[in-house]
């Protein structure tokens, strides 16, 4: 995760007598509610990403014409149900409610959920290829959630990496 540097200004001078000067004001990435240096990182662009193609996904296959009920039922639900997990730890993320939440392990957790939510994205992913029949909005729909598979193998890699680096760093102490 990204944490820029932060600013304290004080105004009581070095030298002389305590003054009953307000609290030092924060300026950066611990100002405030939302995390703006996480907002810019690669992985909140990632989620964003995935997101995106996991939303444009949906509506190429709700508008179409099926032929095929159970397998677009089957994609609609595991594009809702990644997308719906996903905005959920941007949510988390940007609103540092991992500060509070420290019960669970946040890399771990969004590990196993990209994990999970590939392989199911991508078993989807193959099942609306293979039963679109040469339907445009259906082709349209496999292909936004093959772009999302492999947005979230990105993801994965990036959390298995920074997972890594946390433990490695932790060891060495």
């Amino acid at each position: 995760m990204f944490h820029g540097t932060r600013v304290v200004r004080t105004d009581a001078s070095s030298g002389g007598a305590p003054s009953s000067a307000p609290p030092p004001v924060l300026y950066g990435s611990d100002a405030g509610l939302l995390d703006r240096g996480y907002a810019g990182s690669c992985s909140a662009m990632l989620k964003v990403a995935q997101m995106l193609l996991l939303l444009i996904g949906f509506i190429c296959i709700r508008s179409s014409q099926w032929t095929e009920y159970s397998a677009y039922s089957y994609f609609e639900i595991v594009c809702i149900c990644d997308l719906i997990m996903i905005f959920i730890f941007y949510i988390i993320y940007i609103f540092r409610a991992y500060r509070m939440l420290t019960c669970i392990s946040w890399p771990l957790a969004e590990f196993l959920h990209y994990l999970i939510g590939t392989i199911l994205l991508l078993i989807a992913s193959i099942v609306a290829a293979a039963k679109s029949f040469n339907s445009a909005g259906l082709v349209a729909g496999a292909v936004f959630g093959f772009l999302a598979t492999f947005m979230c193998l990105l993801s994965i890699w990036l959390s298995y990496k920074v997972s890594c680096n946390t433990q490695s760093a932790d060891a060495a102490m």
